[in-house]
Formats: structure tokens, C-alpha cells, sequence
């Protein structure tokens, strides 16, 4: 079962870790989120009930197009495109090209996992053990 792991950090601390990879001073380990949110309140947005209900679904009808999809969720196919959309820019659905370019879309994940950190980080080498 795939799982893609979500992350809430600032703005800031993407930065920071995205310059820090970037540089090679830090290399994330394979357990850590890929995808990250600016907030808990985002992360609920865009994974709202009615969302994760239409992930759901993606995943079990494997529709072949947004007109079945907008069938089978009872929502309209502009509302559909345009939420598919903002949930594959963070890889929670993945959206191709059928024929006569209707467009198919999948979900390649069956969990979502969300890292969140309770407290801010401490400066390198003073983490408590």
C-alpha cells in the first residue's frame, strides 16, 4: 500500500530546508513528508471530508473521465476540474489524457500520512535526546 507523507512547516523552514538540500548540506531520509503545507488549516482545506470523499471515489471507480466522475460524486464537472487540479499540484491525484482528450483521473496513493511537529525545532545539535 502506498502512503505519501504530508509535512506543516513556514514558508521559512521549506526555504531553509529547500536551500539546504539544494546546497547538499542536508539529505532527507526516505520516511520524511514530500509534500508540505504552510498550515493545518491548508492541509484541512484541500483534504476536506467532501475531498477525501471524492479521492475515494477516484480510487474505487476508476472513473474514465470528469463527466463520470461528476456522475458518480453528484458534483459539477467545473467544480470537479477545478478541485482535481489544486490536489495534483500536491500529488493526491494524478490527472492524464483519454480519448478525445477527456481527462482520467487516478489516485496512486491508498494513504495519506501527516507529519506535525507540536513544537518549533531547536537549532541543529540541540535537540533534546
Amino acid at each position: 500500500m502506498r502512503t505519501l507523507r504530508v509535512g506543516i512547516a513556514s514558508y521559512e523552514q521549506m526555504k531553509a530546508r529547500t536551500v539546504a538540500i539544494a546546497r547538499g548540506d542536508y539529505r532527507p531520509a526516505a520516511n520524511e513528508p514530500k509534500v508540505w503545507f504552510t498550515s493545518a488549516e491548508s492541509f484541512a482545506r484541500v483534504l476536506s471530508e467532501r475531498n477525501r470523499a471524492l479521492l475515494g471515489i477516484i480510487a474505487e471507480s476508476t472513473p474514465e473521465s470528469l463527466t463520470r466522475l461528476a456522475e458518480l460524486s453528484g458534483r459539477k464537472k467545473s467544480n470537479l476540474s477545478r478541485t482535481l487540479k489544486t490536489m495534483e499540484r500536491y500529488g493526491f491525484v494524478h490527472l492524464s489524457r483519454g480519448a478525445r482528450g477527456s481527462v482520467i483521473p487516478r489516485v496512486p496513493y491508498r494513504r495519506i500520512s501527516l507529519t506535525l511537529q507540536l513544537s518549533t525545532p531547536r537549532r541543529q545539535g540541540t535537540e533534546a535526546a
